[in-house]
């Protein structure tokens, strides 16, 4: 015969978590503001620096950070990069009057940074698929 079940009782009701908004957060202060711009910037000739893009930009306001996307396996840069600046109309204005302008010999292009796509699991691997014993299609 098998057993019954017994249920434990609390003396107290379960009391539901206050949830507090990232807003509430003591943590709060290290996080981004909401009003920061990423801005890519492409075409840029594979000699152009960190320095002389954040020169560039300063122009326009107060830039948080300048990168510039090198190759993994040469170091070498691969013509584009971005630049994040603190406040939202002043990344505009940058945005609108740097796009198409000239820096080093060549058009640099401008404009907001969209997020980055989400990637399968990449590679195409699959594994060891054994012989031909396993196909699932069969000839024979």
């Amino acid at each position: 015969m098998p057993s019954p079940l017994i249920l434990a009782s609390f003396d107290s009701p379960v009391q539901p978590l206050a949830v507090r908004s990232c807003r509430d957060s003591p943590l709060r202060k290290f996080q981004k503001e909401e009003t920061l711009k990423n801005i890519f910037v492409g075409n840029l000739s594979f000699g152009a620096t960190e320095g002389s893009l954040r020169s560039l930009f300063e122009q326009y306001g107060t830039i948080d950070r300048v990168s510039i996307v090198t190759d993994r396996d040469t170091g070498q840069a691969r013509g584009f990069g971005f630049v994040e600046m603190a406040n939202d109309a002043e990344g505009e204005r940058a945005i609108a009057e740097l796009n198409g302008r000239e820096l080093d010999g060549r058009a640099i292009n401008v404009n907001e940074a969209r997020p980055k796509a989400e990637r399968g699991s990449g590679g195409g691997y699959r594994g060891n698929r054994g012989g031909g014993a396993s196909r699932t299609n069969n000839r024979w």
